[in-house]
Formats: C-alpha cells, structure tokens, sequence
C-alpha cells in the first residue's frame, strides 16, 4: 500500500503568504539526534486486570451474562450485551470498547509477547530480519531520542517543501512518496478487466474526517472547525511561520473548497456505476491543465499502464440519464479531479506549501517531539473521539513496526498462535455457507433463473483465504535505520510505491491479502471475488473449538456469511464471477433487488440514537454492510442447520440451539463507545453502530421471532411482511 495521502477533495485559498526560512533558524541549526521513540516505566504495559474481560462459559456464551430483566423482543442486544456493558466503563483511553476492541488488545498483546522475546535475544544472534523489527520498535519507542533530536530529522523534509517554488516543483513532490499529495496515483487491479492491473489516479487534501465536517454549521460543528485550526496554527508556528493562525486560516479555505466544490457526499460515492472512469495518458494530461500531470505520472513509475482509472469524474448528460440520477443525488456530486486540478492552479503556491508542511508534521506527529503527539493527540482523539488519555506508548509501537514489516511479525504470530485445526474447521464452516447460499439462491421468488445462473457461477468462483497468505512478505531491500523512525518511514513508502507500481504489466497475484495475520477483522475484495479470514479473528467470541457448534455459526459463520454477502450487497454484486464490474442481471431482476435494498434503507434511517432522535443511522450510507449483515446472519443460520442434520442438538443451560445461535451473534457486536466517537461513526462510518448490527438483524429474521417468542407489542417486532430477507 503506498503511504502516501490519496483523500479525496480539492483546493482553493484565498490568502497568500511567505514560507519561512529555516537556514537564519540558530536554535534549530543547534539541533542534533534522530526522531524516535522510547518508552519510560509509565508507558510499560498495563497490568492485564486494568481492562474488562469476558467470559464465554464452558460452552461459547456465559449465560450468566444475560439481562433477565430485558426481554429478547425489546431489545436483544440489550438482552445480551447490557450487563457487561453496565459493569465495565470505558478506560480512559478507549473512544470504544467491546468484542471488536478486546480481541484486537489479545493481539497486540500477543505480538509483544513475541517482541519481547527478541527484545530479550542477545544483538548478536538476532537475524537480519529480527533485527529490522527490534530496531523499527525501539526507534518508535525511544522517546528521549526523539526529544533530544527535536526538529531536525523532519527539517531536510519540509527544506524539500519550502523549496519547491512553482506548481511543477511541488508536483513532483507530490510524486514523491512519503510527502502528502493533494492528487496521487497507484497500481490496482482494473475492476472491468480483472486479468490486468492498472494505474488509478485520485485526489485527497481533507485533514478532517469528511466534507461535512467543514459545511457543519452547528454549534458542535463550529466547535470542531475551530479545534482544527488551532491545531493547524500549531503545527505552521513549529514549521516556522511568522504568522501561524494566518497560515491556517489559508489552509483551511484550501481544504473547505476541497470540501465545498470538489469532494463528493459519502452516499455518492459508494456507487460503482459512478466510480469508474477509464482515462487514456492522454486525457489525463488534458484535464490536468496546468498541473504537469505527465511528468508526475512518469515520477510515480505509472506512465506506461494502459489507462488510468479516475473515481470521481463528474458524470455526463448520458449517465444521468441511463443512471436516472435525481437532483438531490447531484448536489452530492462535486467536480471531483477535473475540479481538482482546477483549484490547484488557482490556489497560492505559499498555500500550498503550508498544506504540504502541515500535513509532514501531522503525519509524524508520534514520532515527533511530545508536543506534536500531544497537540496531535488533543484534537483528533479528545475532540473529535472523546478519549480522554493517549494510548500507551509500547502498543502503538505494536502498531508502528506493523505498518512497516507487518508480515514479517506476522509470520511469527501464525507460527505460535494460529493451530492448524483452526483452518481445518474453518473450511467445513465455509463449505456450509456455500451451500447454503446455494439453496437461498434456489429459492429465491424475485430472481429470474437466467440471473440465478450467474448467481451460482459467481458463489462457485468465491475464493475463501484463511488464517494468512501462503508467502508472507519479506519486505527486501526495506532499510530499517535503528533511532530514526522519521527515517524509516520514509523508507517504507518508498518501498511500498516501489512494489505497488511494479505489479503493472504482471499476472494478477491472488495470494497478496489486504490485511495482517495478526488483525482482527475480515474482508471480501470484489475484484478477485474473494472472501479473507486472518487468523487472529478465529477465536473467541467468534470461534472456538470447544464451543458448542451453534456458537461457532452465530459468531465466525456470521462473520463468513457477512463476506460473503458483500459479494452480492448493492455494489459487490456489480461485479460477476470473475470478479468484472458489468451488469449480470436482468432489469427486472435488479430492480427487485433494489428495492428490497430500499427497504432496508428505510428501516436503518429509522435509527436515530443521538440528539432526541434527530441524528440517525445513514441507511443508504450503511446498505452495503446491512445488506451482509442480514443475508449473512440469515446464510449462516441455514448453514447451522446443514451442519447439525440428523444430529441431537441439546438444549443447554435451558437455552435451544437456535436460541444460542442468535446469542453468538449479538455477542461479537458488545461495545460501548463515547458520544464523540459515535457521532463521528455516524457521519464517516459504512458499518451500522454495533446496537444495530444486533437489533437491526435479528428483527429481519423468522427463526429469531421462532427461538425466542417475539410476538406482536414487542419494541423489535415488525409484521412478516415487512421483514426484508434478500438472501
């Protein structure tokens, strides 16, 4: 992945003004060292009795746990999750907590572990590779070092910014890896031509999480806006202006025309139909006008791909129409790279040199001086998140050497904790989701068979990853410099443009995986059509060899019916067996699919948890992720019932297979989350908030209403006819 910053939205500002000098600087002449860190006997990590756990009883879900007082129909995640969630606050510094959260703290913890053994090796008897990972941690953890070095290794950078004086100077910049661009190019597997790779060129400049956040005129909105520049004001006054909150005032009307002119609406651009634009070198070149898009495009090593995809390319009269887009969808629609390109030449060259400095030395904020992580740290965990402490130290170095040689770690973290059984187990589970989509397609009512043909070619050609990738990266030729984080990030995105931009003119690599051994998640790619595991999310509370089996189908065979749901939600199922975007169904067909998806829009926009109800759930925003959550809970059931045919399912601690089912499932989403993190989600989140991803599932589904007696007056209960069950 190439480090450099792709957001999207564009740029215009008002006020011009001079880039400081460095070199009459005497106190930052004087400064020597490396930027790095170092952690001291209070970041060391936390005795493990200062964060909540949770018990899984003996058979996957502690029953002891349940809400007596709620009734399942009223509130299920209630019923479940409401306890542990009463007894457990949030630490301070948590913006959320819950499954999720707890399981990816067993992995950092896990990865120390095995950091620590190498900590605790001789230098000498360390091979090259440990070496690197020792040094990037310590280097991150040093933070003597890096007070002690100050400025100075981020001082050649911003020398770098600070000198580039016209348009074409801070282009190539841009085309420099490791420096924030404002438009960035990369290499990525052509979405209508999945047997080639391909060049895609976006735009970014946002340094608040979405546009909204800059057309908020509301009193908490202000109030952000108002964060944000102080912080900006800070980091131009350390990088040397005379006139710091002028500077930001500048790059902030940068980023608000970004915001206001430029950027698309979240909704918007979640369509693929939208997204995909196919521009020759030659057309590119032409929208770019002044900015010297060739030259850049030569400096990245992207020039010789056979097109270049754009994302947001304002649509024509043509597509309106042949798409029947509204005029409330429009005004969602910016003028995207053209617009872009456009505001760059318009806007100050002094304007954007401070863009470029401000975004240095926010990115390498943690690996900066305390100020800078702690001003870092003040706007965009306490302002915009609610947390009220920092992280400690030792775990966002986990974090840290991670991103720079994550598979490197990752290979030790399969080797200790990931058993073979685990995967063994895992292929029975998908195996059984397959078939059960396979029969979901059977009897579907609103599908024609000549769509079903190609819904089955598509679930045969699904491509289930599992645990980790076969060749894990070895990261060659990637330097690791011991004591100079600053430096080493540099390195890495060197490296990572490097093996991105070489992947043009070579076969497709279908073992390359988009996420670490060690992360506890899960995803699907629509373009290989292929659903991805890592090992750390096969435990508990998804999986566990020793969990009743209607447990492990409610937790991780949700989580496989999730992914593969993406695979037919409202834009995975543009895509078709072979993992090409083009339409494979017929009208009919499709315009029955979209109006149950339409259903479920209206049903999660009915979700309103914050202000009186006047801030909800952004349904059409969530479709993608509802859609496989309610497909996938519902793949995952039938699969449940493949699994145990003909088999005594017992009824345990008084509770039904079918009833521990549904438990399973609500059991992954316990969280609890600070109100400022919550709004954040709901303005920048395509997942729904984990309350809704229990309630808002369940009560779309015939067999919970079966397993725990839900009946007409309950809070969830919604009439047969109204509960959308698409797959």
């Amino acid at each position: 992945m190439i480090h450099k910053t792709a957001l999207f939205g564009a740029s215009l500002a008002a006020l011009a003004f001079a880039a400081p000098a460095f070199a009459n600087d005497d106190a930052a002449a004087q400064e020597t060292g490396v930027e790095l860190l170092l952690a001291d006997s209070a970041e060391m990590p936390a005795p493990a009795s200062t964060l909540p756990t949770m018990s899984f009883g003996s058979w996957g879900v502690d029953p002891a746990l349940l809400a007596t007082n709620v009734k399942p129909g009223d509130d299920f995640n209630a019923f479940v999750n409401r306890p542990w969630i009463d007894a457990n606050p949030l630490p301070s510094d948590f913006s959320r907590l819950g499954a999720f959260t707890l399981l990816g703290e067993k992995s950092t913890a896990d990865v120390k572990a095995l950091m620590d053994d190498l900590l605790a090796k001789p230098a000498v008897s360390l091979s090259v590779d440990e070496a690197r990972i020792v040094a990037a941690y310590n280097s991150y953890l040093d933070i003597d070092a890096i007070e002690a070095a100050g400025l100075a290794p981020a001082r050649p950078h911003l020398a770098r910014i600070f000198s580039a004086t016209s348009l074409d100077d801070l282009a190539m910049l841009w085309a420099d890896p490791g420096f924030a661009s404002p438009v960035s190019g990369g290499v990525s597997v052509d979405a209508k031509q999945p047997d080639r790779n391909i060049a895609s060129v976006g735009f970014g400049g946002l340094g608040l999480p979405d546009r909204d956040y800059y057309l908020d005129d509301s009193e908490k909105g202000r109030a952000i806006q108002a964060g944000y520049k102080t912080y900006l004001a800070f980091l131009l006054g350390e990088a040397g202006y005379e006139d710091p909150a002028g500077a930001a005032e500048a790059v902030y009307a940068f980023e608000d025309q970004i915001a206001r002119t430029v950027a698309w609406d979240r909704t918007v651009r979640r369509n693929r139909d939208l997204t995909y634009n196919l521009l020759t070198a030659e057309e590119l070149a032409a929208i770019g006008g002044k900015v010297p898009v060739t030259a850049m495009l030569t400096a990245i090593g992207i020039d010789q791909s056979p097109g270049f995809v754009v994302s947001l390319m304002p649509p024509t009269a043509e597509e309106i129409a042949a798409l029947g887009l509204d005029e409330a969808t429009l005004a969602k629609i910016g003028t995207g790279l053209p617009g872009m390109f456009a505001l760059l030449e318009q806007t100050p060259v002094a304007t954007l040199q401070a863009w470029m400095a401000k975004e240095f030395l926010s990115d390498h904020a943690a690996v900066l001086p305390k100020r800078f992580d702690d001003a870092s740290f003040e706007f965009y965990g306490k302002t915009l998140r609610g947390t009220p402490e920092q992280r400690p130290r030792w775990k966002r170095a986990i974090g840290e050497s991670e991103s720079l040689l994550g598979e490197l770690i990752g290979k030790a973290y399969v080797e200790r904790y990931f058993p073979p059984e685990n995967k063994v187990a895992m292929d029975e589970l998908v195996a059984n989701l397959r078939i059960a989509l396979r029969e979901s397609i059977a009897e579907i009512d609103w599908m024609s068979e000549e769509t079903k043909v190609q819904a089955r070619a598509k679930l045969d050609s699904f491509d289930p990853k599992i645990g980790y990738r076969p060749n894990l990266e070895t990261y060659e030729g990637l330097a690791i410099t011991a004591g100079d984080p600053i430096a080493n990030r540099m390195a890495a995105a060197q490296w990572d443009q490097a093996d991105n931009v070489a992947k043009l003119g070579q076969p497709i690599d279908r073992t390359e995986w988009f996420m670490l051994p060690q992360t506890v998640n899960a995803y699907y790619n629509s373009t290989k059509n292929e659903i991805v595991f890592p090992a750390a999310i096969l435990q508990q509370p998804f999986f566990a060899l020793s969990n009743d089996i209607a447990v492990n189908y409610g937790g991780i065979g949700g989580v496989i019916g999730h992914e593969m749901g993406h695979g037919f939600d409202d834009q995975g199922s543009k895509s078709d067996a072979t993992g090409a975007l083009r339409n494979w169904w017929t009208d009919e067909d499709r315009a029955a699919f979209d109006a149950l998806g339409n259903r479920l829009v209206a049903q999660y926009n009915a979700f309103c948890p914050l202000d009186s109800g006047e801030t909800c759930v952004n349904g059409r925003l969530t479709l993608g992720e509802n859609i496989g959550d309610v497909g996938g809970l519902s793949m995952a059931y039938r699969a449940y019932k493949i699994a145990t045919k003909g088999k005594d399912v017992p009824v345990i601690d008084g509770l039904t297979g079918d009833q521990r089912f549904f438990l399973a499932w609500a059991q992954v989403w316990r969280s609890t989350q600070r109100e400022e993190n919550y709004r954040n989600r709901l303005r920048t989140d395509s997942h729904s908030p984990e309350e809704y991803r229990v309630n808002g599932v369940v009560r779309n589904l015939d067999e919970w209403y079966e397993a725990f007696g839900v009946k007409p007056g309950d809070a969830l209960y919604i009439p047969p006819e109204e509960r959308v069950r698409i797959w």
